[in-house]
């Protein structure tokens, strides 16, 4: 401190500093929480249908055509109440090849089936492993939390690299 200088004045450069910090910390957080949530909600649209499956018709479907985002074949149901479908709709994938059969759930209310089982589950849940890593970038350089980074980064591979081998 200069002599001359008064000791509020040092203070007070204390206390902006201390909030403009804080506020940088306050911003990042948030914006790796936005990140997180925007992951978690574009995968339960999916996983849900997936993980939820009581009172849920279950069955198979067998690929018999695939177009630009859709593959269509026959539904043989699996579950009680469940009725044979002529044609459904699968998203197509790079795991979904035209005359393989696969376990599905259907959508309440439509011809969209959804894959079931583990491959299912994890491949519904690959927007979160990406929003994963997204935020592992924001708090390793935003919050300056490297362990936490580490973790979240991890947690994205992990999960990213279980669906790629499970589908």
């Amino acid at each position: 401190m200069i002599p001359a200088m008064p000791a509020t004045a040092m203070s007070s450069r204390q206390a902006s500093v201390a909030v403009l910090r804080f506020g940088r910390f306050a911003a990042m957080a948030t914006v790796a929480v936005l990140i997180l949530i925007a992951g978690v909600w574009a995968s339960w649209g999916t996983a849900q249908h997936v993980m939820l499956t009581k009172g849920r018709e279950r069955g198979t479907v067998e690929v018999s055509r695939c177009g630009a985002q859709m593959c269509w074949g026959r539904y043989t149901p699996l579950s009680e109440g469940s009725q044979p479908r002529s044609r459904v709709e699968l998203e197509k994938s790079v795991a979904v090849e035209k005359g393989r059969t696969y376990t599905v759930v259907m959508k309440p209310n439509s011809d969209d089936a959804v894959r079931s089982g583990p491959a299912g589950v994890l491949y519904a849940w690959i927007p979160l492993g990406g929003a994963l890593l997204l935020a592992s970038v924001v708090v390793a350089g935003g919050l300056l939390r490297t362990r936490a980074a580490w973790v979240l980064a991890l947690s994205g591979v992990a999960l990213l690299t279980a669906a790629f081998v499970t589908v």
